[in-house]
């Protein structure tokens, strides 16, 4: 199943009685619900992304100009273009394999089962994501922040089909 909502920054009005959205009108067998652990992190991974990042993603098919034109960016209240999100989910996905599976054989990706992420906040081309991650049997969740801003950007959970036994 795939499932995909789109946020849209300040848009509304589509209805009089329309309310705003949230994760607590949907059934709660398709909500799945984060918690990030008070403990510290059994793994942190840092990640430069790249001043063209943007640029290069769209080459996944995703030509909308927030990612690309500043105009547009200003228009949707950035200062500059964002990152795509699922660049943002990818990167967060490599951080978990190459944070939990380092110096193991390349290749540890068949050892993801599936992924979930919620976007918080935006990330510019060029900062540094730092995703810490907690390992709990065969679940990790793991958190990635803007290093340079300080704040969280994406959170979830990352299932893993096997984990090896130097886990």
């Amino acid at each position: 199943m795939n499932r995909s909502t789109i946020y849209l920054r300040g848009a509304g009005g589509f209805l009089d009685s329309s309310r705003p959205y949230s994760y607590a009108t949907y059934p709660a067998n398709q909500v799945s619900r984060i918690s990030i652990p008070n403990s510290a992190p059994s793994a942190v991974y840092d990640d430069q992304t790249k001043q063209s990042q943007a640029l290069l993603y769209r080459l996944s098919g995703d030509y909308n100009p927030l990612h690309s034109d500043p105009d547009i960016a200003q228009l949707a209240g950035f200062t500059r273009p964002i990152l795509h999100g699922l660049c943002t989910l990818g990167f967060a996905a490599r951080a978990v394999i190459n944070g939990l599976f380092a110096g193991l054989v390349s290749g540890e990706g068949t050892a993801v089962k599936g992924i979930f992420g919620r976007f918080l906040l935006h990330v510019y081309p060029g900062e540094t994501l730092s995703t810490e991650m907690w390992l709990d049997g065969q679940k990790v969740h793991y958190q990635t922040k803007v290093k340079e801003r300080n704040c969280a950007v994406l959170s979830g959970y990352v299932l893993l089909q096997h984990i090896p036994s130097s886990l």
